[in-house]
């Protein structure tokens, strides 16, 4: 068995593996991976890439217990769900480090597998040549490589989850203020020259369009949105 040396480092790799279904994808990550990689005395590099055209095969070969770098596209692959990717990335984390090239990866699918696991990494197909390439080095030195993209991805859902869009009328926003400041449905109707139905309607609205199931979600949900500061609440 040869084992190929990454140019830049001391860590040995013996297998990739290209666990992507698209041939024409397979290909040019295979020859990325040729212009990356280096024989010792110039020994041929023919096992140094594998393929993998579903899980069976790619649990096969991470079997093998040789020291590999998983290029894997998940969206298209046969993983039934984030869980199983991440169970079988952890089984073999002492042998193999992945890099997930893929189209469309989610916020909270890119979360999940950084949380879950120390050995998957993110990148997108479309990104450039250059952070392709980074990626695969990241990878095919035992490192996790999260590109710049996804990176982004992360923090804008952060960032949308502190500042939530909502759709509600001025009218439930009021309401809201009110319920965060914890008055009762029948101050809030005194105050409002309403009657306690309505006010309960504007509240049951509320609850459903912030997918919120109490009053003390919705407060939370009016501190975030900042219809209300901390000055008002201890007035």
């Amino acid at each position: 068995m040869t084992t190929t040396t990454f140019r830049h480092t001391a860590h040995p790799v013996e297998c990739i593996i290209i666990a992507d279904p698209q041939p024409l994808t397979a290909l040019a990550v295979e020859t990325l991976v040729h212009q990356l990689v280096s024989s010792p005395a110039g020994e041929e590099e023919a096992d140094l890439v594998v393929s993998a055209r579903d899980r069976y095969e790619l649990t096969q070969l991470l079997k093998d217990g040789k020291t590999s770098a998983v290029v894997l596209d998940y969206t298209l692959f046969d993983f039934a769900d984030q869980e199983s990717l991440c169970l079988l990335a952890e089984t073999y984390k002492d042998t193999a480090s992945w890099i997930l090239l893929s189209d469309e990866l989610t916020a909270d699918f890119i979360r999940y597998v950084l949380y879950q696991t120390t050995t998957i990494g993110v990148a997108y197909k479309d990104a450039s040549l250059d952070i392709l390439r980074e990626a695969l080095r990241y990878t095919i030195r035992g490192e996790r490589y999260i590109s710049q993209h996804a990176t982004d991805i992360l923090l804008q859902n952060a960032a949308e989850r502190d500042n939530p869009k909502d759709d509600l009328t001025q009218t439930e926003r009021e309401v809201l203020k009110s319920i965060a400041l914890g008055r009762t449905t029948k101050e809030i109707a005194a105050e409002r020259f309403s009657s306690i139905h309505t006010i309960n309607s504007h509240r049951k609205n509320i609850f459903r369009k912030l997918g919120v199931n109490c009053a003390h979600d919705a407060m939370k949900y009016a501190f975030r949105a900042g219809l209300v500061d901390e000055s008002e609440f201890y007035i």
